[in-house]
């Protein structure tokens, strides 16, 4: 389902879930994070779902995501866009330094090893392929940069935002992960299901693709 015109950065609160047919395939990056046959397998078989909440708090916007992927089992992704390092451990990817912050159209300053390439896909200007042209509709995003200190050595960029795919005005997630001289990206693109419910009873699912 699109996402409305008020869902945007600063307003993400919502669910969402990831569209296996839009979204492009990870398992070269994953791969490229050092995640074994079997874990990238059962995050493919995985129906990946995003409850986010969203508020602005000491001058900052956070944003708190509940991420599941059925068959696996719950985690907690909670940002604060004020570009601070911060220490996450990831039963997934291992033990990770990260940090987030908003930014606006033309503004984007990449913190990893980027080629022109990455840079123009990181900014929404071109697909994986580097050739074909692509945008974000809105004016503010946000970057997610997070680096693996847990033996993995590899480093992951994100932006966030919002694209007309097929028509429609959807969330997306644009990443680029870099390891030892190599480089793999993926656009990953989510359905709006609306307002998120006050609980969720899925117990039994896992966070995936939080840190790609």
């Amino acid at each position: 389902m699109a996402a409305p015109p008020e869902i945007t950065c600063t307003n993400l609160s919502g669910k969402f879930i990831m569209s296996k047919s839009l979204s492009d395939d990870v398992d070269a990056m994953l791969t490229l994070q050092g995640l074994s046959w079997f874990t990238r397998k059962a995050i493919s078989l995985a129906t990946v779902v995003l409850t986010v909440k969203e508020y602005k708090e000491d001058s900052f916007y956070h944003i708190d995501i509940t991420s599941v992927a059925s068959g696996l089992s719950t985690t907690q992704e909670n940002r604060t866009l004020d570009w601070q390092l911060r220490d996450h451990a990831d039963r997934i990817f291992g033990k990770v330094q990260g940090r987030s912050r908003l930014w606006q159209t033309g503004s984007l300053v990449i913190e990893g090893p980027a080629s022109e390439e990455d840079a123009a896909f990181l900014r929404a200007e071109k697909l994986k392929d580097g050739q074909t042209d692509s945008k974000f509709l809105d004016d503010e995003h946000v970057q997610s940069w997070v680096k693996n200190v847990d033996g993995g050595d590899w480093i992951a960029e994100q932006t966030w935002g919002f694209e007309e795919i097929k028509g429609e005005r959807r969330y997306t997630r644009r990443v680029v992960v870099w390891k030892g001289g190599k480089v793999q990206r993926a656009r990953l693109v989510y359905d709006y299901q609306g307002k998120a419910e006050a609980a969720d009873d899925d117990d039994d699912v896992d966070e995936a693709l939080a840190y790609e």
